[in-house]
């Protein structure tokens, strides 16, 4: 029987590896985000969330070591990534999540699409309402792996208890963000990911640049740049890797109002056109943009 083809997919979270929890919480409270409490998995890692409309970004540390599974042939183990990530390239970005309606479906378009031959994988745990009750979240995953990429994971996922994950009051941000606007990926050759992109996100539309390109999610977009254009607008130098995350954007109303934030919480950053950043050096690892709404 065919797959049928599927809709493109918008972002549905960023997995950012740090070693100290806590520490990446606060850091991110002094930006002016909401962070959630802390989580625990049963694979040995704990996680901190920020929420916006559909989206999230998940901090997320290695508390368990014995506890992580290996990967199998057909059995992704999400710990083991997040635990090598952050062994071999240090903290920050290393995997884009995509949303999905069918994990199960989507997992058998990646194995027909020759991107991914895993099993969908499921879990539950316990999630915390502002006001202290508990209730059940839980998900369904589909990962896919491009080769070129080695140092990047991607997976969708399946709210199966949306009602109990998403919630308005973890939305309201000091700083004034609205969304996940973007991730930022950078790779010495745009052109060799595009396939594989392309197939992951869906047959999203892809926005023509010179050698970058953009992928237009129906939530969010993700930015592939080379090191020419990420140099230009996040100052990064070139390096020898072929392809990794340099971090996030985030829309707000106000790019004076986090100026002024970020000044007085002695937070480095540096401006670019309709935009300021905190580098990846000075935020765990992970590149921080605020675009203007």
């Amino acid at each position: 029987m065919p797959v049928p083809a599927p809709s493109p997919r918008g972002l549905d979270h960023l997995v950012i590896g740090v070693r100290d929890l806590h520490s990446a919480g606060l850091f991110y409270e002094k930006l002016g985000f909401r962070v959630g409490a802390r989580n625990r998995h049963p694979w040995g890692t704990e996680n901190r969330i920020v929420q916006f409309p559909g989206s999230f970004l998940e901090l997320i540390a290695v508390t368990e070591e014995a506890a992580i599974p290996p990967h199998a042939e057909r059995s992704f183990s999400f710990g083991a990534f997040v635990r090598d990530a952050l062994a071999g390239q240090g903290e920050g970005l290393s995997m884009v999540v995509l949303e999905s309606t069918d994990a199960k479906a989507d997992a058998a378009a990646f194995k027909a699409a020759g991107i991914g031959d895993y099993n969908p994988f499921f879990f539950e745990r316990r999630a915390s309402r502002p006001d202290g009750s508990e209730v059940r979240v839980a998900f369904e995953l589909a990962f896919a792996a491009d080769s070129r990429a080695p140092e990047c994971g991607f997976f969708v996922c399946q709210q199966l208890e949306p009602q109990n994950f998403w919630n308005p009051e973890f939305q309201r941000h000091a700083n004034g963000a609205t969304a996940l606007s973007s991730v930022v990926m950078l790779a010495e050759d745009p052109a060799a990911h595009r396939a594989f992109l392309t197939a992951f996100s869906g047959g999203a539309e892809v926005l023509e640049g010179n050698e970058d390109y953009v992928l237009a999610l129906p939530r969010g977009r993700i930015d592939v740049l080379d090191p020419e254009a990420a140099q230009g607008a996040y100052h990064v130098e070139p390096d020898t890797t072929p392809a990794r995350f340099l971090g996030f954007c985030v829309s707000v109303p106000d790019l004076d109002a986090v100026a002024e934030r970020l000044t007085e919480a002695e937070i480095p950053f540096q401006t670019g056109e309709a935009r300021l950043f905190v580098p990846a050096e000075a935020a765990f690892g992970c590149m921080i943009a605020f675009e203007q709404v």
